[in-house]
This record gives structure tokens, C-alpha cells and sequence, in this order.
């Protein structure tokens, strides 16, 4: 079998393959056998219809197209094998179909052309000495506090309150029925709100937790009392309907408590953790935060780095890589929107799916440029993970997930992965330099994935929040 090679744009390679004149003989005959073998012709035994007749029946047509079908996908086989290709994906007829069974002679000397997408191949402009910048991020001294409060708040305990009115931070136990007014006439007639009417409600009175006025509205309210309270929906809302509306409530105020706060203190650091005293508690806070923050930083060195790094490379991808990254983007966010309780069916129908795949290409492009990228960089500068390392962590990881169905080889794979990565992008900062800024001094870059902005729409629909809140 005679195979000429050529290149192709988008690393795919041309094949023109020509089948001997025994082979294209051989086919046919085979495939007239086969139909011979199968039919089902009143007046003849199956096994025993004569060639003139069968073709009569069935159509030369017919037999021809399925013996090319045969020819085509075992000749493409054959030459790839022959010249020893490495192809990926399903390889591509690139002949007319029509034409080549127009053409198609048995017992004649056949020629067709095909396409197979291979690797490709990565130029690296340069990949050293690149200048960027790179936010860094600190860690925040009152952070330590506000988690402190937080889990004070949590721990609080309610206090029935007697004798005063109602003030802000209080717990508030209210009976409320709302109505809103879909006009910016307030003396039309108003309708309810879907879930905008309760008995024995706590509120928190902070006005941050619910649509503005509603909290200061019961701020001197006394117990027993009941008064007409009005607030206005923001713009937007969950409920696009009630977005900007004037609404009133009637609320009757049945009890006051106030949250009785733990001390800050060694008792209250043994209570909510495993530390004896609260400045071990404080001491271990801070330390995680400061690691959270380097390793922010850090994570920013890197982004700039590849960043930087994709201005330099050339690669011209085979769109069957391009598809299969695509593929994987989509299913990790349908494997994560499952997770969070969403029915996947009904955001990945049939009709956004391609829309879908459209939008994620320019990801998917950035992403295999980035992989290729690395991955040249760790084959030049001999950069990659030790069997010892890939054991240690592979090992860690198993102890970790033992109580699931983890395939060891495949974590394995994963893991040498990650850790050759993540020396090949420490090599990189090392022979770089990064210039660290301050913290929101960037042009921020844009981080919603293509595919999670197209769902985004259903998901806010199907998570909307009830009133007051």
C-alpha cells in the first residue's frame, strides 16, 4: 500500500493512500459474499441468490459504497500503521464519498485522501527572564477578631428581655404579614408577597439581614405592639417581580431577648477549639491566615507568570484536543453543579449544549496552551516529580480517601502531574523576576468560566430567596 504524507494546519497530517487493484478486488468480492450470505429473496434459498439477481435487488450502488466503507476505514488504519503516526482522536476522510463511489472500479487501483490529528508541536519563543507583576496579598490583623465574634455570636445564648423597647442587635420574636404595590402608587390596591407572611419569626435585628426598613421599622417597638412597617425591595432581587417594589408589612412584636455573649477568654478557646488558652487560639489563627495569604500570593505569582508565559508560545492546536478539553471544562461543572443539589438535566439541555461548547473553546485553547507550554519546558529543563515524591504523596492521599473507591494508578497519574507541574512553575518564577504590588492595584482579570456564565442565569433562578430576607 502506497501512503504520501503531508502537513496539514492544526497539526493534523494529510494521508493519500492508494489500495491495489487485488485489494479493492478482494473487498468487493468479500462484501458480495456477505450480502449473498444474509439475504432473503423469495425463490431462493438463503446462501444460494445468483450475483445478477442479488445486485438487481439490493442496488451496485449499494455494495459498492459498503465495500468503500471496508476499504477506506482498514486502508487508514493500515497507514497509520504503516508510517507509524501517532494520531489521536478519530481519523478524518478528507475524499468526497460521492465521488470516490463514482470512482470506485474493483479489481482497479483506488486513491482517497485522509486526515489525522497528531500531537502537536510546541515553540517556545522564551520562557526565561520574563518581568512581571504580581499582587501580594497580607494577611489581615482584624480577621483573627472578627472569626473571634463571629463564633461568639454563634455560642450566644438568648435572654428573654422585659421592660424596654426594641433596639438594634436584639432578637426579635414578630408575627408579620406583607403586602407590595407593583405601581408607585401606594394607595392601589397591593398584593401579597409569595412568602411574606409568618407567626412566631425570630429576626435579628441588624439591617443588613433583611430588605431595607424592615428592621428599623421595629426599633422601639414594644412588646404586644403592632405597627404598620414600610420597606422597599432592592434592585435587582431574587424575585426579579418584587425587585424595587414599595412594600408594608404588619408586624406584631410578641417578645424581646438579647444574646448573652460568652467572655473571651481560655474557657471559651477550650470550648470552640482544641487549644488550652486564647492566645494559643489567636497565635494559631494568625498563623493560618498568614499561610493563606502567602500562598494567595504566590498562586498570583504564578497566574502573571503563565500569563506572561502564553505571549510566547506558538502552538497550532488539533481541534480533536481542543473538543476533548471542552468536554472535560463541561463535565466538571456539571459534576459540581450536581453536587451542590442542581438537576443538571435542566441546565444541560440539548439546546445550550452547543452554546456551551462555543463559549468554553477560548478557555479550552488557553488552558491545552498553558498544559503544552509546561510540559516543554519540563522535557528542556529536565524538570519533573521523583518516584519517592510521587509515592509520598500518593500514599498520603490513599490514607486520606480510605474509606472511598480510589483507583491507585489513576491518583497516581494525577499526582505526577501535579507535582511535576508545580516544580516546572516554581522553576519558572526562580529564573523570573516578579515585582510584588499591593493588593488591588491590578486590573482585576476576568475569572467566571464561559460555561459557568451561561448556567449562571437558571442556577440564580432555581436558588431564589424567600422574604423578608
Amino acid at each position: 500500500m502506497k501512503v504520501t504524507q503531508e502537513k496539514l494546519p492544526a497539526s493534523q497530517i494529510g494521508l493519500e493512500i492508494e489500495i491495489t487493484p487485488e485489494m479493492t478486488k478482494q473487498t468487493y468480492e468479500k462484501v458480495i459474499k456477505n450480502f449473498t450470505k444474509d439475504a432473503n429473496i423469495p425463490g431462493f434459498r438463503k446462501g444460494k441468490v445468483p450475483r445478477p439477481i442479488l445486485l438487481q435487488r439490493i442496488g451496485t450502488a449499494r455494495v459498492k459504497a459498503a465495500a468503500l466503507e471496508e476499504i477506506i476505514q482498514d486502508g487508514i488504519e493500515k497507514a497509520v500503521k504503516q508510517e507509524k503516526i501517532q494520531a489521536i482522536g478519530q481519523p478524518q476522510l478528507r475524499s468526497s464519498f460521492e465521488e470516490l463511489i463514482n470512482n470506485y472500479e474493483p479489481g482497479k487501483a483506488l486513491i482517497f485522501s485522509a486526515g489525522v490529528d497528531v500531537e502537536p508541536e510546541v515553540n517556545l519563543v522564551k520562557y526565561t527572564e520574563f518581568e512581571v507583576k504580581a499582587e501580594e496579598v497580607k494577611s489581615d490583623p482584624e480577621r483573627v477578631d472578627t472569626v473571634l465574634e463571629s463564633q461568639r455570636q454563634e455560642m450566644g445564648t438568648l435572654i428573654p428581655v422585659e421592660g424596654r423597647a426594641a433596639q438594634i442587635g436584639d432578637v426579635a420574636v414578630v408575627d408579620f404579614k406583607g403586602v407590595y404595590f407593583k405601581g408607585e402608587d401606594e394607595t392601589a390596591e397591593p398584593e401579597a408577597i409569595p412568602g411574606g407572611e409568618a407567626e412566631d419569626f425570630q429576626v435579628e435585628l441588624h439591617e443588613d439581614k433583611f430588605i431595607p426598613g424592615f428592621v428599623t421599622g421595629m426599633v422601639g417597638m414594644n412588646p404586644g405592639e403592632t405597627k404598620e412597617i414600610s420597606a422597599q425591595f432592592p434592585d435587582p432581587y431574587a424575585n426579579e417581580e418584587l425587585a424595587g417594589k414599595a412594600a408594608k408589612f404588619t408586624v406584631t412584636l410578641k417578645e424581646i431577648k438579647e444574646k448573652e455573649l460568652p467572655e473571651l477568654n481560655d474557657d471559651f478557646a477550650q470550648e470552640m477549639s482544641d487549644f488550652d488558652t486564647l492566645a494559643e487560639l489567636r497565635a494559631s489563627l494568625e498563623e493560618r491566615y498568614e499561610k493563606e495569604a502567602a500562598t494567595k500570593t504566590k498562586a498570583n505569582k504564578q497566574e502573571a507568570l503563565l500569563a506572561e508565559l502564553l505571549k510566547h508560545v506558538e502552538v497550532d492546536l488539533p481541534e480533536t484536543m481542543i473538543s476533548q478539553e471542552v468536554d472535560q471544562m463541561l463535565t466538571q461543572t456539571a459534576m459540581r453543579l450536581s453536587q451542590q443539589g442542581l438537576d443538571v438535566k435542566k441546565l444541560f439541555t440539548q439546546d445550550i449544549i452547543p452554546q456551551l461548547r462555543e463559549r468554553s473553546r477560548p478557555e479550552a485553547i488557553e488552558r491545552l496552551k498553558r498544559s503544552l507550554a509546561l510540559i516543554e519546558i519540563g522535557k528542556r529543563e529536565s524538570i519533573e516529580a521523583t518516584p519517592e515524591e510521587i509515592e509520598a504523596r500518593v500514599t498520603e492521599l490513599m490514607q486520606e480517601y480510605a474509606d472511598q473507591d480510589v483507583d491507585p494508578e489513576r491518583l497516581r497519574a494525577v499526582v505526577e502531574n501535579e507535582l511535576s507541574t508545580e516544580k516546572i512553575v516554581d522553576w519558572l518564577i526562580e529564573h523570573s523576576s516578579v515585582e510584588l504590588v499591593p493588593e488591588g492595584s491590578l486590573t482585576p482579570q476576568e475569572e467566571a468560566s464561559p460555561e459557568l456564565e451561561a448556567a449562571a442565569p437558571e442556577v440564580e433562578e432555581q436558588n431564589g430567596e424567600s422574604t423578608p430576607e
